[in-house]
C-alpha cells in the first residue's frame, strides 16, 4: 500500500482528528477514510489533494503536515 494511509493515520492521531471528522470535511463515508488508515485500499491521486483541502478546514497546522509527510521522500 502507499505511505498515504501511513501519514494521514499519524496526522489524524498526532491532531485528534477523528476518521468521522474527516470523511465528513470529505463529503465521504467514514468507510473510506478508514480503508485509508488501515492500509486496505489507497486514495486515488486526486484524493490526496482533496485530504489535504479537508485536514486545511479542519486544522491548517494537519494539512500542512500530511503534505510535508507524504513528499518526504527520506522514507522511500
Amino acid at each position: 500500500m502507499s505511505k498515504a494511509g501511513v501519514v494521514l493515520k499519524q496526522v489524524l492521531e498526532t491532531y485528534g482528528i477523528g476518521q468521522s471528522e474527516l470523511a465528513k470535511a470529505m463529503g465521504l463515508r467514514r468507510s473510506s477514510v478508514h480503508s485509508w488508515v488501515k492500509e486496505q485500499s489507497d486514495p486515488a491521486s486526486n484524493a490526496i489533494l482533496e485530504i489535504r483541502d479537508a485536514l486545511e478546514k479542519i486544522n491548517p497546522a494537519a494539512a500542512e503536515e500530511f503534505m510535508r509527510l507524504w513528499l518526504d521522500r527520506s522514507e522511500n
